[in-house]
């Protein structure tokens, strides 16, 4: 069966340069992107049900640019303003990069992970008298907290927005070759907007292993996977399948 169109359940790449793009050309595919699920923010009634106070802390953990958004969003909705000393640990250099939206870069303290939170541990540790706050939505990966509790951390979890399943009705009857999703929350959708998908001829791509871990349990057949060794990213997954199906 000769592949003719994609669809990848993320935003559209800002840049016409993207990976996708140049599969697109190459393979005369017909690529769309269309978000399963997307994020709400909380407001300033959660936050202080949740019992937290933003000037109790010294430091902020940010795992994510929504994470950011998200926190400086409610400490302006609070009327709080954040003190030059507050410290800042991003997970990776992205999250860490974005921070400059709300803080000028240079006059901060800002420590920056490789995108695992135990790459962080030594310098955390180094504050490890002081009272760190974690932003984050309903849903996080055990080994952030599981981290942050074995190195005795004084901590505390504020959730401060949610992950929501996007209404996709207006694809009931539209169909694509290929599926292409990057979490599980992405599979939980497929199903919620259309509870009797049948994959049949659909093949299925994932990227990461709780994604993979999501479409098994939904009893997806997964035609396609990333990262590998042959195949880091998702958009080289995608060209080596076409390779070889062509």
């Amino acid at each position: 069966m000769k592949l003719k169109t994609i669809l990848v359940s993320q935003p559209e790449p800002a840049s016409d340069k993207s990976p996708y793009a140049r599969i697109q050309e190459k393979f005369k595919l017909k690529i769309d992107f269309r978000s399963f699920i997307h994020v709400e923010g909380v407001d300033a009634k959660s936050v202080r049900t949740q019992k937290i106070d933003f000037a109790d802390f010294d430091n902020i953990i940010l795992t994510s640019r929504n994470a950011v958004d998200h926190f400086f969003r409610l400490t302006e909705e609070m009327r709080f303003k954040v003190p030059d000393s507050t410290k800042y640990f991003c997970l990776s250099e992205a999250v860490a990069f974005y921070l400059q939206k709300y803080v000028v870069y240079r006059k901060r303290k800002i420590y920056i992970g490789d995108k695992t939170i135990e790459d962080l541990s030594s310098v955390l540790l180094k504050f490890s008298s002081e009272k760190f706050l974690l932003p984050t939505s309903d849903s996080l990966k055990p080994s952030i907290p599981e981290t942050l509790d074995k190195l005795e951390l004084n901590w505390k979890r504020a959730e401060l927005f949610k992950t929501v399943i996007s209404d996709l009705s207006d694809l009931r009857n539209v169909y694509y070759d290929i599926l292409v999703f990057f979490s599980p929350s992405g599979i939980e959708s497929l199903f919620k907007n259309f509870p009797e998908f049948k994959q049949s001829k659909t093949k299925i791509a994932v990227y990461g292993k709780t994604t993979i871990d999501a479409a098994l349990n939904a009893k997806l057949r997964i035609d396609i996977s990333a990262p590998s060794k042959d195949s880091p990213s998702m958009t080289m997954a995608i060209e080596n399948y076409i390779q070889i199906n062509k």
